[in-house]
């Protein structure tokens, strides 16, 4: 029985990479532009001296370069990332995830239309990422910024996984603080996602009157995301009060910069960590603070946007079926991370879909 169970599921697997596969082709092979700083300004970064952290344990294979198809508005004229026809797309890289995040920039370039006028910004805690991004990616529009671990530390409570109380997890409370002014909206991924869509119809999402737009789950108990003391104290629940919250997920977000640094919501966000490092109030890392700031005002993306848990839940190698309807971005969230069951010979069969975006080899 056992058998047919997995090949019932490796079956739906094969399914959907049939039903995906339109979106599955890539466009005319292309050169990205190279950023216009040619190498890392440490004074304007504050970036510590390069590192060799990584070991050399991290070998990518150089991905093909995807051009822009004729139909894309040029991106020439304005300089570095300012011009107005820019994608712009926040993604950290650590080196724990780091084979995540290339899989995920390698997926969106695949399927972007215009993949030329895509402009990455890597948010980095070890400084020695650069050369590997560009070898990997020799002609990738990107610019590095490095975000100090200090700058949270001593804020950070402990979680349900260790994998949430990694400081690189909160540096999305600080896009706007990083990220240039000209920069007026960006998307935020995670690490472990990859797209099957263009990028483009995302970015086109239109957020009306608010700061952030994501996939809602308001089916989800919205109760179950913070402590019972929250709940219990009239000043913590209360910031509730004439709002209708629902869950979203924080790694696949549309971020307008813009209205996010006129209302300063980074000193928002910092406020609930403080309270949270003194009462106790929540257990999910950097996830409740983006829930108390921003539930019930959030722009709503359709579902097929982070089609997310596919990492399944805290049980190892439990394996997770996607939710009903169409599917853009694949996320694996959760504890179980498709690159590693591969490489231990135990992948559910979804993984199967993440598998064709990695581009990770081990060094000889």
């Amino acid at each position: 029985m056992l058998w047919i169970m997995r090949f019932s599921g490796f079956f739906s697997a094969a399914m959907l990479m049939i039903i995906l596969s339109p979106s599955l082709q890539s466009f005319p092979p292309a050169e990205a532009i190279r950023s216009p700083h040619h190498y890392l300004d440490y004074s304007y970064l504050r970036l510590p001296p390069p590192t060799d952290s990584g070991g050399g344990r991290f070998n990518f294979r150089k991905a093909s370069a995807y051009r822009n198809a004729d139909e894309c508005a040029s991106s020439s004229g304005a300089p570095g990332m300012c011009h107005p026809n820019l994608v712009h797309v926040a993604i950290t890289l650590d080196l724990e995830y780091l084979r995540g995040s290339i899989a995920a920039v390698h997926s969106v370039l695949q399927h972007s239309l215009c993949p030329e006028s895509v402009f990455f910004h890597f948010l980095v805690s070890e400084t020695n990422l650069e050369a590997l991004v560009r070898s990997t990616f020799p002609q990738l529009k990107f610019r590095v910024y490095y975000f100090d671990p200090r700058m949270v530390r001593s804020l950070i409570s402990t979680s349900v996984r260790q994998a949430l109380e990694q400081p690189l997890n909160y540096a999305r409370n600080y896009l706007a603080d990083l990220l240039e002014p000209c920069v007026a909206r960006v998307i935020y991924l995670d690490s472990d996602l990859v797209l099957v869509d263009d990028i483009s119809r995302l970015w086109a999402t239109s957020l009306g009157s608010r700061t952030i737009g994501a996939p809602e789950y308001c089916h989800a108990n919205f109760t179950n995301y913070f402590m019972p003391a929250f709940w219990a104290d009239q000043r913590f629940s209360g910031t509730f009060d004439g709002r209708k919250p629902c869950y979203f997920n924080t790694g696949v977000m549309v971020i307008d910069l813009v209205r996010w640094r006129r209302a300063k919501y980074t000193k928002r966000i910092e406020r609930w960590i403080e309270i949270q490092k003194r009462h106790r109030i929540y257990e999910l890392g950097s996830l409740p603070p983006f829930l108390l700031v921003f539930a019930g005002h959030v722009a709503p993306i359709e579902h097929r946007w982070n089609q997310h848990g596919l990492g399944g839940d805290n049980v190892k190698g439990s394996c997770r079926d996607l939710h009903p309807g169409a599917v853009s971005l694949l996320h694996w969230s959760g504890s179980g991370k498709p690159w590693l069951r591969v490489d231990s010979k135990r992948p559910c069969p979804l993984d199967a879909l993440w598998s064709p975006y990695d581009l990770y080899g081990h060094t000889l």
